[in-house]
């Protein structure tokens, strides 16, 4: 975009100037990351990145280091509007470092069941709560100049079969439910971009959905922004732009270009549609003009202390101290301290998918706890934990440069074995996880391609090792030339690789000690394999992953953890999962933690009465933990996760994240358990309205944490609640506020979380109570301090009547209840609705 000041004629003389077919280029992308421009109407071309926990750039293979924000789970944790804007401050910087103009996030979706792939990038299980963070960053964001790109609507609650599974679903639970978050956010910031889903809805896909796409966001919301689909989740060419698809991501097209004007001519596509979905691109072109960001710039690393501070504070206010008895914490710095478990050197800065960067530092807990006390802290890893065998590492070391933890990929056109085989290029990478999504070489125009991979690779002991490759495409590995692993003749479909890839093929071999072996790995593309993938799109060139463990028995590795415990006044225990096991592609077969993670808890709590257990996962998980005197969920922090979770343990800062979603005892127990896959094509939301805590409330089911839970250091009361309203009809406001006192001596912040509950008979079942507004309050030791909550009322009492179908503001008695968690709510005003209104829009 050349320069700062970038302008255009106005779109409709724009649209008068260009030609159908310059019309037509704009409604596609030209590669994976960009849209088409059109240089003599001086229409440059725009770069988008994944979100929505960072600014990756253009890149999945070799990429540029980034910041990594915590995850989505643990933003929603901070219950925090103002940092929300400090984040949404942080991406736009981040854009410009990578010279995007689209930021493909926030994600919005519900999570129905704690065990869904993507949990962890979407805020809450709440409409609410989730439309109000997303609608705060992307007002940050966009005030920056960069479009924010809100997903995935909708209904993109599961990863299994996801591009063909149809979710069907009540029209009042779509509206009260799936939807408010999308309607919130575009009432509160309307961003500059929509992304569609890949599933059905009640029977169409999202791309062709004119019901969702048309009728609601574009005439009943207003909404003005470009609707684009996620990557590769356009299914047709007349049905998609007649729905009111404006985009098709990425490039090169598979669904329009010729096919558009082939469909136009014979009048399945008119010109008017084509000028409504060309002028919806265009107006992104200008929005995004307004960052300066010039076309098709450099991408850079901006790794700065500022950027460092606000990681660390998202970190910190988003860590969730669940447990604490006798006050257990904070660690008392003058005791002896201990780190066990097998996270405890894996800096889980984020989950896996298209969420994940390459963060430009990263920091464990140890590495936290270590930087803040003066004796090194012991520690045992007791147990090593894995979905799929662990990546290479420090084995390997180039075969050039020598350098250790890298290997060379030299790829090719055609299979290196060949007589005639063209090299184009050769790579020298740090991780033998090798995504090729965004690979493009002018050589290999249809993602066929293949690679050589070349390391040495020593192991320090003697031993039976098991080596794994994973592959969405084909590939076989070998030490000194001998035949380890085949996962290219006969592949079992699995979940890698956004569930395109296969399972992973193990074989084994002994090693001896010392001795350098030359691995080798042959590779070809996606293109190269016969798997089945349907239910799931194929990305680019695919990709390898190459793992490696020996084979002993941790057995003893655990039982030494246990006597350290025995050793120490104190101890910290770091587990959860990673994204291993949340990540896009696939979702989680089971609450529990994975492996021995949950008798390594027992064992040591039986041993050591002081222990803080550290969870670092993206939703709930499922442990012994009535046997633990203190629990803290730290989610995935982001680049400086392992500062965040000692400045809590250690009471640097006083914990203050709340549950955005409730945390259930057994998978058995949740809403969505008998109806969370796809079955035959179809998943039935019978839990209708009642999710996360409206669930467990109307059921009256016990939970190990109501949604909203969350201890501090400090403590606080609540009380003095007023509520006044004003205005008329629809546009009436509630009002409320609540002194909140600190009676500690330590400074701290908590959330003053306003619920309504219908008194008077309703014309529908509703829930017990609902989330309806919610402020966040900061208060030193001993103050006392307003808390201020405002509440449209059409929002704080309508259903979505399926009858009329329109919003209905019912008449009666309500009730607000205010607390500090949804299980804890002793302040209650009552308030009186005189006449019931139906409305529509936002």
């Amino acid at each position: 975009m050349g320069s700062l000041h970038f302008t255009t004629p106005s779109r409709e003389k724009l649209l008068q100037d260009m030609t159908t077919s310059e019309k037509i280029a704009l409604l596609s992308g030209v590669d994976f990351w960009h849209t088409a421009g059109i240089p003599h109407l001086n229409l440059p071309k725009l770069r988008m990145s994944d979100g929505p926990n960072g600014v990756r750039g253009t890149k999945f293979f070799d990429s540029v280091p980034a910041a990594c924000l915590p995850c989505g789970t643990a933003l929603g944790a901070t219950w925090s509007r103002e940092l929300m804007k400090e984040a949404g401050d942080l991406i736009v910087r981040e854009c410009h470092a990578k010279s995007a103009h689209v930021w493909l996030g926030p994600t919005v979706n519900i999570q129905r069941s704690p065990l869904g792939g993507r949990g962890f990038e979407s805020f809450s299980e709440d409409p609410l709560l989730s439309g109000i963070m997303a609608g705060a960053v992307i007002s940050s964001v966009q005030k920056g100049g960069i479009a924010s790109s809100l997903k995935h609507f909708v209904a993109n609650d599961m990863e299994h079969e996801r591009t063909l599974v149809d979710c069907r679903i009540s029209q009042r639970a779509l509206r009260e439910i799936y939807l408010l978050p999308f309607q919130l956010a575009i009432r509160d910031a309307n961003p500059w971009a929509l992304m569609t889903a890949y599933n059905r809805v009640n029977g169409t896909h999202m791309c062709e959905n004119a019901e969702i796409l048309q009728d609601i966001v574009r005439r009943e919301w207003n909404y003005d922004g470009c609707i684009l689909s996620d990557w590769f989740g356009t299914y047709s060419t007349v049905e998609a732009i007649n729905a009111g698809l404006d985009l098709e991501m990425p490039g090169p097209t598979e669904w329009r270009g010729k096919k558009v004007s082939t469909a136009m001519s014979v009048g399945k596509i008119s010109n008017d549609t084509i000028n409504q979905r060309a002028s919806s691109v265009l107006k992104l072109i200008e929005r995004c003009s307004k960052s300066g960001i010039p076309e098709s710039g450099p991408e850079i690393c901006l790794d700065s202390e500022s950027g460092r501070d606000v990681l660390r504070r998202l970190g910190s206010e988003s860590i969730v101290l669940l447990k604490n008895e006798r006050n257990i914490l904070p660690l008392d710095s003058a005791k002896s301290l201990a780190v066990i478990g097998p996270n405890l050197k894996k800096p889980f800065f984020c989950g896996g998918g298209s969420a994940s960067l390459r963060p430009y530092r990263s920091v464990s807990i140890l590495e936290g706890l270590n930087a803040q006390l003066e004796k090194p802290v012991q520690y045992a890893e007791a147990w090593r934990i894995y979905n799929m065998l662990p990546v290479l590492g420090d084995l390997v070391r180039s075969p050039t440069s020598g350098k250790l933890g890298h290997f060379l990929m030299s790829i090719y056109s055609s299979p290196p074995l060949e007589d005639k085989h063209t090299l184009l290029e050769t790579f020298e990478l740090d991780d033998t996880n090798v995504v090729l999504y965004d690979y493009s070489n002018a050589a290999t125009p249809d993602n066929v391609l293949f690679a050589t991979i070349e390391a040495d690779f020593v192991v320090e002991q003697a031993e039976t090792y098991a080596f794994g490759l994973t592959v969405a495409g084909t590939a076989k590995l070998y030490l000194d030339d001998n035949l380890i692993v085949d996962n290219a003749e006969k592949q079992i479909r699995g979940e890698s690789f956004f569930g395109s890839g296969s399972v992973e093929e193990i074989g084994y071999t002994e090693l001896e000690a010392g001795k350098v072996y030359r691995l080798r790995v042959d590779f070809g593309s996606a293109a190269t394999s016969n798997l089945n993938k349907a239910g799931a799109p194929v990305f680019g060139a695919g990709g390898v992953r190459i793992g490696c463990a020996p084979c002993v028995d941790q057995g003893s590795d655990l039982d030494k953890a246990v006597e350290l415990a025995k050793t120490v006044d104190q101890v910290v225990l770091s587990v959860g999962l990673g994204p291993e096991w949340e990540s896009e592609g696939s979702d989680r077969t089971e609450l529990g933690l994975p492996g021995r993670q949950a008798e390594l808890i027992s064992r040591v709590c039986a041993v050591n009465g002081n222990v803080v257990v550290v969870i670092q996962s993206g939703t709930p998980v499922s442990g012994p933990w009535n046997e633990v005197p203190a629990v803290v969920q730290a989610w995935y922090g982001g680049n400086e996760s392992g500062h965040s979770i000692a400045d809590v343990l250690l009471g640097k800062t006083s914990p203050s994240g709340k549950l955005p979603l409730s945390w259930p005892m057994h998978i058995e127990d949740t809403p969505a358990f008998l109806s969370y896959r796809s079955e035959a094509g179809r998943c039935y939301y019978t839990e209708d309205i009642h999710v996360g805590y409206r669930f467990y409330e109307k059921t009256k089911r016990p939970v190990q944490w109501p949604f909203g839970h969350g201890l501090s250091y400090a403590s606080f009361e609540l009380d003095h609640l007023t509520l006044t309203m004003d205005g008329s009809g629809l546009d009436s406001q509630l009002h409320i506020s609540v002194t909140v006192t600190n009676t500690s001596t330590i400074d701290g912040s908590e959330t003053c979380q306003a619920y309504v509950k219908r008194i008077s008979e309703s014309k529908v079942s509703r829930p017990i109570k609902e989330l309806k507004g919610f402020t966040k309050v900061f208060v030193p030791a001993g103050e006392t301090k307003l808390a201020y909550i405002t509440i449209p009322l059409k929002y704080a009492t309508s259903i979505w009547d399926e009858t009329s179908g329109t919003w209905l503001m019912e008449s009666g008695s309500f009730e607000v209840l205010v607390g500090n968690s949804s299980a804890l709510t002793p302040l209650s005003s009552l308030f009186h609705v005189a006449t019931s209104l139906e409305w529509k829009g936002i």
